[in-house]
């Protein structure tokens, strides 16, 4: 158990640095004049660009599968430029074209001012896809090593580096989409050669090589269903986003979502560590394994429970962040339901382990899009009956999660009864 410890808590440390920055750049935008709109903005880029960006999100778990010999770290070095350039080219033609900016427009229903400044944003968020792209690659291969320690604090340099990018362009005066994006830039270069410095000093490839003939194809037949994956998760909020928008008053409400979405992120990246954890350890010593998830997991919810009920929220969101009363109101009401979250996301991540150790990832990339499509149903029903709100739409975002779970469940154990060929 200590081992599981001392392995985990850096990782779950990590996430909560690197999600630490969306509340950072929260608070910017609280500052400016029109804050509302100016968060609402930014949650409709961000939605587009997540997108893209999450399909990437397994490249560290690819790493840490497959780049386990000279020959296999090349060739997962190679397609990850691949990656990272394929998931960029469309990105960019979204940001820069009159048809891009239509499909914005009729994606989430709103004018013609606002598509141009969330085109505004994706302009500038296209570098972020190559560079996230090798940002996952290298720490891959750190827990590859459980080097995690120093994920750690690579993370919270990167942390560090985005708040004083974001504090300099305020003070600058800067229009919100350079603070927002420039500090979140210069805060990826100063992470990734960070963590090539690390790298360079304490990774070592495994002592027993394993995939020295891994294929392209192996690669992709890998990739594609947790890529779908991470871009599924990126879908839910532009679906819900897309909904919300065309119910009266949806600014606010959007905005308080994305205050509340990405504080729940800070508790999600804790439970998707698991993914790691088993990939790391094994499935041996189940019982110990399972309690270890269970504390964990209670623990997420414990946190977010004394964060809602207590006064802690009001001094966060209000005295620190500065969030607008309107907001904040809103957001603590939505992050209530979310509370939810923990135990949905913990459960599939136990399953999505399992299918990653036997290769047989399409049964995430099902479970993925089950969870789209229940936020579509749902969310068109309510709109449908005037009952799409800020609780409602938190509400559907953990049943699907539930939906998620349940589905990646049933592949597996439809995987381990399948008789062996």
């Amino acid at each position: 158990m200590r081992h599981y410890w001392s392995f985990y808590w850096p990782l779950a440390l990590t996430g909560i640095g690197l999600v630490l920055s969306m509340q950072f750049q929260n608070a910017t935008l609280a500052r400016y004049p029109d804050a509302v709109r100016e968060l609402a903005v930014l949650a409709l880029a961000y939605g587009v660009y997540g997108f893209f960006n999450a399909g990437l999100q397994f490249i560290s778990q690819l790493t840490n599968v497959y780049a386990r010999s000279s020959f296999a770290l090349a060739r997962t070095r190679k397609f990850v430029w691949a990656a990272g350039i394929i998931m960029t080219l469309p990105l960019l033609l979204i940001a820069t074209t009159p048809l891009g900016e239509a499909l914005v427009r009729w994606i989430f229903g709103i004018d013609q001012t606002l598509a141009t400044q969330v085109a505004f944003y994706l302009v500038l968020k296209c570098p972020l896809i190559i560079l996230n792209s090798h940002r996952h690659m290298t720490t891959g291969l750190l827990i590859q090593a459980r080097l995690t320690g120093w994920v750690t604090i690579s993370n919270f340099i990167y942390l560090g580096v985005v708040v004083v990018g974001l504090i300099t362009g305020f003070s600058l005066d800067l229009t919100p989409p350079i603070v927002i994006v420039g500090s979140e830039i210069l805060g990826v270069v100063t992470l990734i050669v960070t963590l090539k410095i690390i790298r360079t000093k304490f990774y070592e490839l495994p002592d027993l090589p394993e995939h020295e003939q891994v294929t392209y194809r192996e690669l992709t037949k890998f990739f594609i269903p947790v890529s779908m994956t991470g871009i599924m998760f990126a879908l839910s909020r532009p679906v819900l986003y897309a909904f919300v928008a065309r119910t009266p008053n949806s600014i606010p409400i959007i905005a308080a979502l994305r205050i509340t979405f990405d504080f729940t992120m800070l508790f999600q990246q804790a439970a998707n560590q698991f993914r790691h954890f088993f990939i790391s350890f094994g499935f041996d010593d189940l019982k110990k394994k399972k309690r270890f998830m269970v504390l964990i997991c209670l623990g997420i919810t414990t946190l977010m429970l004394l964060f809602v009920l207590t006064p802690l929220a009001d001094w966060v969101w209000g005295s620190v962040m500065g969030i607008p009363n309107e907001l904040m109101i809103l957001a603590i009401e939505a992050l209530l339901v979310m509370c939810l979250m923990p135990v949905a996301i913990v459960y599939r991540n136990y399953f999505h382990s399992r299918l990653m150790a036997v290769r047989r990832t399409s049964g995430m990339a099902y479970g993925s899009m089950a969870r789209v499509v229940s936020i579509f149903l749902l969310a068109a029903l309510l709109q449908n009956f005037g009952l799409l709100t800020h609780t409602t739409s938190a509400s559907i975002l953990v049943f699907s999660f539930v939906v998620e779970a349940v589905l990646s469940q049933w592949f597996y154990l439809r995987i381990k009864s399948a008789p062996v060929k």
